[in-house]
């Protein structure tokens, strides 16, 4: 869950100025199984089964790029499941990073090694920037890596800065509590997206300059216990996002949030790339149940900052052996 600075984490803008973002972590899970199998096929499973015999013909593309960079090529199965839609279509939540970044931990931990939660970051962002060539960002393999609330810096030697965000656990339950969460169920192709805000980076570079000054305000926000201004930079931030590229608003999600506001919500966002997904906004509690009968036909989700990244929760006492 991104609060400020979305689009400052792609390379277009980052290779030249340092982009950044705050974000959390929330506790919306996927669940990743990794076992090995009797016979030398290979089963994926996800809204669909797969079983094949060479990795090549393994359709998941994340899924199969993982096995391929961990060394796996015959005899396994991985299934996963999650807490939220899972599929082509994006929701803003980063679940096809969280994916990535969990299919790594499974697949080395399957052979016995642990790795650090940058190297499963570092190397999601390779499987989905470099191989696969998705027009994404960096910053939710990185938080979906290292959990926790985290301020994210994206350097143009491709360098990634983590930094806890240090303000009172209170005041981040407070900030929970204020914070509503709703799916549109409207979702989007994320890519073309992205694709287009990418080539709109030079045009842009303007109001993405602005995007990594709010996230700075929304860190000294934090730091002074100030929740009520974190609000209102989540509103400024959303205003230049629109800016970025045709399809990240739509007038249907422009009326829910002109509905939120004028029911009591201070501000709130889009999150992910736009399109679609969840809605999020900053809502004093009082006025909580207002912006609730507003958003009645959309579907509140409830959630909790989640402070760890993706953790192994299950290794058998199995010993493998691989073809390296």
């Amino acid at each position: 869950m991104s609060f400020s600075g979305g689009g400052t984490d792609i390379p277009d803008y980052y290779k030249h100025r340092q982009g950044a973002v705050v974000s959390t972590a929330i506790d919306k899970y996927i669940y990743i199984t990794v076992n090995q199998k009797f016979d030398d096929l290979i089963r994926v499973s996800y809204s669909k089964t797969e079983n094949v015999k060479s990795l090549d013909e393994v359709e998941h593309n994340i899924i199969r790029e993982a096995l391929k960079l961990v060394g796996i090529s015959k005899g396994i199965e991985v299934v996963y499941m999650g807490d939220i839609p899972l599929g082509s279509a994006g929701i803003g939540l980063g679940s096809s990073s969280s994916l990535a970044v969990g299919v790594l931990n499974a697949l080395y931990a399957y052979q016995g090694r642990h790795v650090s939660g940058d190297r499963l970051a570092r190397e999601a962002c390779e499987i989905e920037l470099n191989i696969l060539k998705n027009p994404i960002g960096k910053q939710d393999q990185y938080i979906a890596a290292y959990g926790g609330f985290q301020h994210i810096q994206f350097n143009s030697d491709e360098k990634v800065f983590v930094d806890p965000v240090i303000f009172p656990s209170e005041s981040k339950n407070i900030l929970n509590r204020k914070l509503l969460l709703f799916y549109t169920g409207m979702t989007r192709i994320s890519s073309s997206i992205l694709k287009e805000q990418g080539q709109n980076t030079a045009k842009n570079m303007g109001y993405l300059d602005e995007m990594v000054d709010l996230t700075r305000k929304l860190l000294k926000k934090l730091q002074a216990n100030d929740l009520h201004g974190f609000g209102e930079i989540l509103h400024e931030g959303w205003q230049l996002k629109k800016k970025l590229a045709s399809g990240i608003s739509s007038g249907e999600i422009d009326v829910y949030y002109q509905k939120a506001l004028k029911a009591g919500a201070v501000g709130g966002k889009l999150l992910g790339a736009g399109g679609g997904g969840f809605l999020l906004f900053y809502c004093e509690e009082d006025k909580q149940n207002n912006v609730r009968q507003a958003l009645a036909d959309l579907k509140e989700t409830p959630f909790s900052f989640e402070p760890q990244g993706s953790k192994i929760i299950y290794v058998s006492d199995c010993d493998h052996s691989f073809p390296r």
